[in-house]
């Protein structure tokens, strides 16, 4: 293979991150260089996610955009990869025969091989877009990848499963990445322990559906021995996870986040709606009354829980009685963070052959009036839980104004101070103001 320049421009969730960080690994083990640029690379690869709007069109602009360079150096490659590549396959290679390889979200791991391809096809002259895009059956890709390239100094991204097999009628998960895959205990711990080892303080437990992992090799061995196991290992600051399904929590794996300092006190719980109609229609295996079950049990738990969700408005059948049930149940919860959308179709989706019932500025209003609520939510949140008080925070790097740090606690908020500590450094702040998103501190 020649040795090659690359670039790696990614979209979408941290799971999509990691990939690109596996996909680094990869190349760099070939003996390639990673660059800042596509300026500077001779191979772009586009990290693609299919969750957002449009976002095949927007793959396709990007993917124009690239091709000029393409033009100007004959040895020039360009792939794609990730869930849009997924879902396109071959149809993309048609619209886009100026793409060099296109590779599924199972197969990064044949990435090597696929480079070696393409250069023995341009020897003959014989150029082609080549397209891997099948499901595995078994082990997760990561068991086949070679030491990953990280891109925090402090936290180390590890996926512990892939895929899902829930089949929410408005999700495109399960069409690009496939069916739930599970990696072994042992693995993942080694994993973790590598990195603690390196110096990493804090690990991201990633995985579509993470909470429904269970060990392929031990069928007791479940997400709360995980979670326990991991945060039992010295060196290891903080545990994190994302992100989870709410039918997937149960007692044990409560009982391990509450008692466990190591293990962060924040959960991600997508709730997506707050009406039993509209949950049915979507296929989330839970009602609003069950939902409300798990964050009371985590509210009884030792330690106070900080809780972020997921909210679609606009959802096809949903009437004004079902979005006032989801205002009703974010004012009962009081999530410290939302995510919020309107809905937009998904293809290969059950929702995607519904008639889209709900008018788009019925929608837009209705988001609007949503995050209006979360904005005042989270302001009183932030003036009751966060300020005058004390908490340990997580350096990050600087902050957007270039003169402050910022860092987490361990509930996931953002507070901006001024410090000369280093990113993975742990400091105690005491906050001095607040806004909806973020807070302000002095080193204490």
């Amino acid at each position: 293979m020649k040795a090659r320049n690359f670039f790696i421009e990614t979209y979408g969730c941290q799971m999509n991150d990691h990939d690109s960080e596996k996909i680094s690994g990869i190349l760099c083990h070939r003996g390639m260089v990673p660059v800042r640029s596509v300026k500077e690379a001779d191979l772009v690869i586009i990290n693609t996610c299919s969750i957002r709007e449009k976002a095949a069109q927007k793959v396709y602009s990007r993917l124009g955009e690239i091709r000029k360079k393409k033009g100007e150096r004959k040895d020039f490659l360009i792939g794609v990869v990730g869930c849009v590549a997924q879902q396109e396959g071959t149809e993309m290679a048609l619209k886009a025969p100026f793409i060099d390889m296109i590779v599924g979200t199972h197969l990064y791991h044949t990435i090597p091989d696929l480079l070696d391809d393409i250069e023995l096809s341009q020897e003959s002259t014989c150029e082609e877009t080549h397209v891997n895009t099948t499901f595995l059956e078994d082990v997760a890709p990561v068991e086949m990848i070679s030491p990953t390239t990280r891109n925090s100094s402090f936290r180390a991204n590890i996926t512990i499963m892939e895929g899902c097999n829930k089949h929410c009628s408005f999700c495109i998960v399960p069409f690009t990445r496939g069916k739930e895959r599970n990696r072994r205990a042992t693995h993942i711990f080694d994993e973790a322990k590598k990195a603690i080892d390196e110096g990493y303080v804090e690990i991201l437990l990633l995985g579509q559906t993470v909470n429904a992992y269970r060990d392929p090799t031990m069928a007791r061995y479940r997400f709360s021995n995980l979670l326990y196991d991991l945060a039992s290992i010295k060196g290891l600051k903080r545990l994190r996870f994302t992100s989870p399904h709410p039918r997937e929590f149960n007692d044990e794996t409560v009982a391990v986040i509450s008692e466990s300092n190591v293990i962060c006190n924040q959960i991600h719980l997508p709730l997506q709606s707050g009406s039993n109609r509209v949950l049915k229609r979507m296929r989330r295996q839970y009602t609003r009354e069950k939902f409300l079950q798990i964050i009371e049990k985590f509210n009884a738990c030792s330690r106070p829980v900080a809780f972020s969700t997921d909210i679609i408005v606009g959802f096809p059948g949903e009437d004004e009685k079902d979005f006032e049930e989801t205002i009703q149940l974010i004012k009962i919860v009081k999530f410290e963070s939302m995510f919020s959308f309107k809905y937009s179709e998904r293809p290969k989706t059950e929702a995607s052959f519904w008639k889209d019932t709900v008018p788009e500025i019925v929608k837009s209003q209705r988001l609007t009036n949503l995050q209006l609520l979360q904005k005042r939510i989270q302001l009183k949140l932030n003036k009751k839980r966060y300020l005058g008080k004390r908490f340990p925070v997580l350096v990050e790097g600087k902050a957007r104004d270039g003169i402050n740090l910022f860092g987490r606690t361990t509930t996931n908020r953002v507070v901006n101070f001024l410090s000369d500590k280093e990113p993975g450094s742990l400091v105690n702040i005491r906050v001095k103001s607040i806004g909806p998103n973020s807070l302000k501190g002095e080193q204490v």
